[in-house]
Protein backbone atom coordinates (compact mmCIF):
# COMPACT_ATOMS: atom_id res chain seq x y z
CA UNK A 1 0.00 0.00 0.00
CA UNK A 2 2.70 2.67 0.52
CA UNK A 3 4.31 1.75 -2.48
CA UNK A 4 0.81 2.41 -4.24
CA UNK A 5 0.57 6.20 -2.46
CA UNK A 6 4.28 7.08 -3.46
CA UNK A 7 3.50 6.18 -6.95
CA UNK A 8 0.04 7.76 -6.75
CA UNK A 9 1.81 10.84 -4.92
CA UNK A 10 4.67 11.21 -7.43
CA UNK A 11 1.98 10.75 -10.46
CA UNK A 12 -0.35 14.03 -9.17
CA UNK A 13 2.96 16.12 -8.89
CA UNK A 14 3.89 15.15 -12.31
CA UNK A 15 0.38 16.17 -13.51
CA UNK A 16 0.55 19.09 -11.25
CA UNK A 17 3.95 20.58 -12.42
CA UNK A 18 2.45 19.89 -16.46
CA UNK A 19 -0.50 21.73 -15.53
CA UNK A 20 1.30 24.88 -14.08
CA UNK A 21 3.65 24.34 -16.74
CA UNK A 22 0.85 24.45 -19.63
CA UNK A 23 -0.29 27.53 -17.24
CA UNK A 24 2.76 29.08 -17.95
CA UNK A 25 2.77 28.27 -21.41
CA UNK A 26 -1.01 29.18 -22.51
CA UNK A 27 -0.37 32.73 -20.21
CA UNK A 28 2.56 33.54 -21.95
CA UNK A 29 1.36 33.12 -25.51
CA UNK A 30 -1.90 34.99 -24.48
CA UNK A 31 -0.22 38.16 -23.24
CA UNK A 32 2.14 37.52 -26.87
CA UNK A 33 -1.15 37.70 -28.66
CA UNK A 34 -2.26 40.70 -26.80
CA UNK A 35 0.33 42.88 -27.65
CA UNK A 36 0.54 41.69 -30.74
CA UNK A 37 -3.30 42.71 -30.83
CA UNK A 38 -2.73 46.09 -29.67
CA UNK A 39 0.45 46.92 -31.81
CA UNK A 40 -2.09 46.15 -35.00
CA UNK A 41 -4.78 48.20 -33.57
CA UNK A 42 -2.21 51.24 -33.39
CA UNK A 43 -1.20 50.86 -36.78
CA UNK A 44 -4.54 50.93 -38.18
CA UNK A 45 -4.87 54.12 -36.20
CA UNK A 46 -2.06 55.88 -37.15
CA UNK A 47 -2.63 54.78 -40.69
CA UNK A 48 -6.30 56.60 -40.87
CA UNK A 49 -4.93 59.55 -38.80
CA UNK A 50 -2.13 60.28 -41.73
CA UNK A 51 -4.78 59.84 -44.46
CA UNK A 52 -7.05 62.35 -42.37
CA UNK A 53 -4.35 64.54 -41.88
CA UNK A 54 -3.36 64.75 -45.27
CA UNK A 55 -7.13 65.07 -46.31
CA UNK A 56 -7.91 67.74 -43.43
CA UNK A 57 -4.40 69.48 -44.87
CA UNK A 58 -5.93 69.94 -48.41
CA UNK A 59 -8.91 70.91 -47.69
CA UNK A 60 -7.54 73.76 -45.30
CA UNK A 61 -5.34 74.80 -48.03
CA UNK A 62 -7.80 74.90 -50.56
CA UNK A 63 -10.14 76.93 -48.10
CA UNK A 64 -6.84 79.74 -47.18
CA UNK A 65 -6.27 79.68 -50.72
CA UNK A 66 -9.49 80.11 -51.98
CA UNK A 67 -11.78 81.73 -49.84
CA UNK A 68 -11.13 85.59 -51.43
CA UNK A 69 -13.41 84.15 -54.09
CA UNK A 70 -15.77 82.14 -51.98
CA UNK A 71 -18.80 84.42 -53.02
CA UNK A 72 -21.96 84.64 -54.77
CA UNK A 73 -20.76 85.67 -57.93
CA UNK A 74 -18.74 82.10 -57.98
CA UNK A 75 -22.13 80.37 -58.10
CA UNK A 76 -23.94 82.90 -60.36
CA UNK A 77 -21.41 83.86 -62.87
CA UNK A 78 -20.45 81.83 -66.20
CA UNK A 79 -16.64 80.91 -67.16
CA UNK A 80 -14.87 84.30 -68.65
CA UNK A 81 -11.02 84.67 -69.51
CA UNK A 82 -11.42 87.51 -67.43
CA UNK A 83 -10.71 85.75 -63.70
CA UNK A 84 -12.81 88.57 -61.79
CA UNK A 85 -15.87 88.07 -63.78
CA UNK A 86 -15.60 83.93 -64.04
CA UNK A 87 -17.71 81.52 -61.88
CA UNK A 88 -19.02 78.08 -62.05
CA UNK A 89 -22.70 78.32 -62.69
CA UNK A 90 -23.09 76.21 -66.05
CA UNK A 91 -20.33 73.36 -64.40
CA UNK A 92 -22.61 73.19 -61.40
CA UNK A 93 -25.42 72.66 -63.58
CA UNK A 94 -23.75 70.43 -65.54
CA UNK A 95 -22.96 68.30 -62.52
CA UNK A 96 -26.12 67.66 -61.89
CA UNK A 97 -27.67 66.72 -65.00
CA UNK A 98 -24.30 64.59 -65.47
CA UNK A 99 -24.51 62.70 -61.80
CA UNK A 100 -28.22 62.82 -61.63
CA UNK A 101 -28.64 61.26 -65.09
CA UNK A 102 -25.48 58.96 -63.56
CA UNK A 103 -28.01 57.83 -60.63
CA UNK A 104 -31.42 56.86 -62.39
CA UNK A 105 -29.17 54.90 -64.38
CA UNK A 106 -27.03 53.12 -62.52
CA UNK A 107 -29.93 52.16 -59.71
CA UNK A 108 -32.33 50.03 -61.34
CA UNK A 109 -29.21 48.26 -63.42
CA UNK A 110 -26.93 47.42 -60.34
CA UNK A 111 -29.97 46.56 -58.15
CA UNK A 112 -31.23 44.29 -60.96
CA UNK A 113 -28.06 42.60 -61.32
CA UNK A 114 -27.26 42.01 -57.88
CA UNK A 115 -30.75 40.66 -57.50
CA UNK A 116 -30.69 37.84 -60.20
CA UNK A 117 -26.76 37.07 -59.43
CA UNK A 118 -28.27 36.40 -55.58
CA UNK A 119 -31.36 35.33 -56.07
CA UNK A 120 -32.02 33.74 -59.62
CA UNK A 121 -28.51 33.01 -60.98
CA UNK A 122 -27.05 29.60 -61.35
CA UNK A 123 -23.43 29.87 -59.71
CA UNK A 124 -22.42 26.02 -61.49
CA UNK A 125 -23.77 28.01 -65.25
CA UNK A 126 -20.68 29.37 -67.19
CA UNK A 127 -22.15 32.49 -68.23
CA UNK A 128 -23.19 33.63 -64.68
CA UNK A 129 -19.60 33.01 -63.44
CA UNK A 130 -18.01 34.92 -66.38
CA UNK A 131 -20.60 37.35 -65.11
CA UNK A 132 -19.19 37.62 -61.52
CA UNK A 133 -15.65 37.52 -62.74
CA UNK A 134 -15.58 40.31 -65.01
CA UNK A 135 -17.45 42.42 -62.37
CA UNK A 136 -14.84 42.15 -59.96
CA UNK A 137 -12.11 42.76 -62.61
CA UNK A 138 -14.33 45.70 -63.81
CA UNK A 139 -13.47 47.55 -60.47
CA UNK A 140 -10.13 47.91 -60.78
CA UNK A 141 -9.95 49.02 -64.22
CA UNK A 142 -8.78 53.01 -64.70
CA UNK A 143 -11.46 55.42 -65.39
CA UNK A 144 -10.17 56.54 -68.76
CA UNK A 145 -10.76 53.00 -69.94
CA UNK A 146 -13.98 53.22 -69.47
CA UNK A 147 -13.67 57.01 -71.09
CA UNK A 148 -12.32 55.59 -74.42
CA UNK A 149 -15.13 52.83 -73.89
CA UNK A 150 -17.63 55.51 -73.40
CA UNK A 151 -16.58 57.65 -76.97
CA UNK A 152 -16.29 54.28 -79.29
CA UNK A 153 -20.02 52.83 -77.47
CA UNK A 154 -21.77 55.98 -76.63
CA UNK A 155 -20.93 58.80 -78.41
CA UNK A 156 -20.07 57.55 -81.78
CA UNK A 157 -20.47 53.85 -81.98
CA UNK A 158 -23.62 51.80 -81.66
CA UNK A 159 -25.50 54.61 -79.55
CA UNK A 160 -24.50 57.26 -81.39
CA UNK A 161 -25.94 59.87 -78.94
CA UNK A 162 -22.88 62.47 -79.71
CA UNK A 163 -21.61 64.85 -77.15
CA UNK A 164 -24.52 65.26 -74.63
CA UNK A 165 -25.11 65.29 -70.77
CA UNK A 166 -26.31 61.94 -70.77
CA UNK A 167 -23.69 60.77 -72.64
CA UNK A 168 -21.56 61.33 -69.77
CA UNK A 169 -23.82 59.96 -66.89
CA UNK A 170 -23.81 56.48 -69.05
CA UNK A 171 -20.08 56.93 -69.03
CA UNK A 172 -19.90 57.29 -65.22
CA UNK A 173 -22.47 54.52 -65.01
CA UNK A 174 -20.37 52.24 -66.72
CA UNK A 175 -17.00 52.78 -64.31
CA UNK A 176 -19.06 52.74 -61.14
CA UNK A 177 -21.57 49.88 -61.88
CA UNK A 178 -19.47 47.44 -60.56
CA UNK A 179 -19.02 48.94 -56.58
CA UNK A 180 -22.80 49.20 -57.04
CA UNK A 181 -23.29 45.42 -57.87
CA UNK A 182 -20.82 44.08 -55.25
CA UNK A 183 -22.35 46.50 -52.42
CA UNK A 184 -25.60 45.68 -53.68
CA UNK A 185 -25.03 42.00 -52.87
CA UNK A 186 -23.68 42.07 -50.19
CA UNK A 187 -26.99 43.87 -48.79
CA UNK A 188 -29.16 41.25 -50.49
CA UNK A 189 -26.53 38.90 -48.99
CA UNK A 190 -26.61 40.29 -45.46
CA UNK A 191 -30.55 39.66 -45.08
CA UNK A 192 -31.49 36.81 -42.72
CA UNK A 193 -32.63 33.52 -45.03
CA UNK A 194 -35.55 32.65 -42.17
CA UNK A 195 -37.13 36.02 -43.47
CA UNK A 196 -37.44 34.70 -46.77
CA UNK A 197 -38.15 31.16 -46.16
CA UNK A 198 -41.46 32.82 -43.81
CA UNK A 199 -42.65 34.89 -46.53
CA UNK A 200 -42.86 31.94 -48.95
CA UNK A 201 -43.99 29.69 -46.18
CA UNK A 202 -47.21 32.55 -45.95
CA UNK A 203 -47.98 31.60 -49.25
CA UNK A 204 -45.82 34.69 -50.98
CA UNK A 205 -43.96 34.46 -54.19
CA UNK A 206 -40.63 34.46 -54.99
CA UNK A 207 -40.64 37.97 -56.47
CA UNK A 208 -42.80 39.20 -54.10
CA UNK A 209 -40.64 37.82 -50.96
CA UNK A 210 -37.79 39.79 -52.68
CA UNK A 211 -39.89 43.09 -53.20
CA UNK A 212 -42.01 43.69 -50.00
CA UNK A 213 -39.17 41.84 -47.80
CA UNK A 214 -35.52 41.43 -49.00
CA UNK A 215 -35.05 44.66 -50.60
CA UNK A 216 -36.35 47.36 -47.45
CA UNK A 217 -34.04 45.36 -45.45
CA UNK A 218 -31.26 45.74 -48.03
CA UNK A 219 -32.19 49.70 -48.74
CA UNK A 220 -29.19 50.57 -46.03
CA UNK A 221 -26.16 48.57 -48.31
CA UNK A 222 -27.78 49.61 -51.59
CA UNK A 223 -27.19 53.00 -50.16
CA UNK A 224 -23.91 53.04 -48.67
CA UNK A 225 -22.66 51.79 -52.26
CA UNK A 226 -24.86 54.45 -54.19
CA UNK A 227 -23.01 57.13 -51.95
CA UNK A 228 -19.33 55.78 -52.68
CA UNK A 229 -20.32 55.56 -56.31
CA UNK A 230 -21.81 59.36 -56.45
CA UNK A 231 -18.55 60.33 -54.16
CA UNK A 232 -15.74 58.49 -56.64
CA UNK A 233 -17.47 59.63 -60.03
CA UNK A 234 -18.15 63.04 -58.93
CA UNK A 235 -14.55 64.13 -58.89
CA UNK A 236 -14.01 62.27 -62.24
CA UNK A 237 -12.41 64.20 -65.40
CA UNK A 238 -10.27 62.32 -67.61
CA UNK A 239 -13.72 60.31 -69.14
CA UNK A 240 -15.92 63.26 -69.42
CA UNK A 241 -13.08 65.01 -71.27
CA UNK A 242 -13.05 62.22 -73.69
CA UNK A 243 -16.95 62.23 -74.17
CA UNK A 244 -17.57 65.41 -75.17
CA UNK A 245 -17.28 67.64 -71.63
CA UNK A 246 -15.91 71.14 -72.47
CA UNK A 247 -13.87 73.26 -70.55
CA UNK A 248 -15.32 76.81 -71.74
CA UNK A 249 -19.43 76.83 -71.59
CA UNK A 250 -20.77 80.12 -71.05
CA UNK A 251 -24.65 78.48 -71.06
CA UNK A 252 -26.71 75.87 -69.01
CA UNK A 253 -27.46 72.98 -70.36
CA UNK A 254 -31.17 72.49 -70.78
CA UNK A 255 -31.56 68.89 -70.19
CA UNK A 256 -29.53 65.53 -70.10
CA UNK A 257 -28.94 65.60 -74.18
CA UNK A 258 -28.47 69.03 -74.03
CA UNK A 259 -24.94 69.39 -76.18
CA UNK A 260 -22.47 71.72 -74.49
CA UNK A 261 -21.55 70.77 -71.26
CA UNK A 262 -19.18 70.86 -68.66
CA UNK A 263 -18.56 69.83 -65.12
CA UNK A 264 -16.93 71.17 -61.68
CA UNK A 265 -13.92 69.12 -62.30
CA UNK A 266 -13.71 69.93 -65.98
CA UNK A 267 -13.33 73.54 -65.23
CA UNK A 268 -10.87 73.31 -62.42
CA UNK A 269 -8.69 70.92 -64.36
CA UNK A 270 -9.38 74.20 -67.16
CA UNK A 271 -8.12 76.70 -64.21
CA UNK A 272 -5.41 74.81 -63.14
CA UNK A 273 -3.92 75.36 -66.35
CA UNK A 274 -4.13 78.47 -66.98
CA UNK A 275 -0.57 80.34 -66.31
CA UNK A 276 -2.21 83.63 -63.61
CA UNK A 277 -2.53 83.15 -60.45
CA UNK A 278 -6.26 84.68 -60.45
CA UNK A 279 -7.11 81.20 -62.15
CA UNK A 280 -5.47 79.06 -59.36
CA UNK A 281 -7.43 80.93 -56.78
CA UNK A 282 -10.44 80.11 -58.57
CA UNK A 283 -9.40 76.64 -59.05
CA UNK A 284 -9.29 76.21 -55.38
CA UNK A 285 -12.64 78.11 -54.65
CA UNK A 286 -14.01 75.80 -57.00
CA UNK A 287 -12.61 72.48 -55.35
CA UNK A 288 -14.41 73.97 -51.82
CA UNK A 289 -17.44 73.90 -53.79
CA UNK A 290 -17.14 70.58 -54.96
CA UNK A 291 -17.02 69.05 -51.77
CA UNK A 292 -19.93 71.39 -50.61
CA UNK A 293 -22.11 69.62 -53.57
CA UNK A 294 -20.86 66.37 -52.73
CA UNK A 295 -21.13 66.35 -48.62
CA UNK A 296 -24.79 68.14 -49.67
CA UNK A 297 -25.60 64.65 -52.11
CA UNK A 298 -24.19 62.16 -49.94
CA UNK A 299 -26.22 63.95 -46.74
CA UNK A 300 -29.25 63.60 -48.87
CA UNK A 301 -28.42 60.03 -49.63
CA UNK A 302 -27.62 59.02 -45.72
CA UNK A 303 -31.40 60.85 -45.27
CA UNK A 304 -33.32 58.80 -47.53
CA UNK A 305 -31.40 55.41 -46.40
CA UNK A 306 -31.96 56.44 -42.45
CA UNK A 307 -35.59 57.42 -43.26
CA UNK A 308 -36.71 54.07 -45.43
CA UNK A 309 -34.22 52.14 -42.93
CA UNK A 310 -36.06 48.96 -41.43
CA UNK A 311 -35.65 47.38 -38.35
CA UNK A 312 -34.32 43.56 -38.78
Amino acid sequence: MDRWRIRGGARQAVEAAGAETTLTVQGSRSRSEGWKSLAFIALLLFSVLIGLALLVTLIIDALVEGSSRLNLDLLTNFPSGVPERAGLQSAIFGTLWVIGGMIVTMLPVGTGAAIYLEEFANPDRWYNRLLEVNIQNLAAVPSIVFGILGLGLIVRGPLSLGSVAYAGSLTLTLMVLPTVILASREAIRSVPPSLRQGSMALGATRWQTIWHHVLPNAIPGIATGTILAVSRAIGETAPLLLVGATVFVTFNPDGPLSEGYTTLPVQIFNWVQRPQDEFRVLAAAGIIVLLVVLLAMNSFAIWLRNRYQRPM
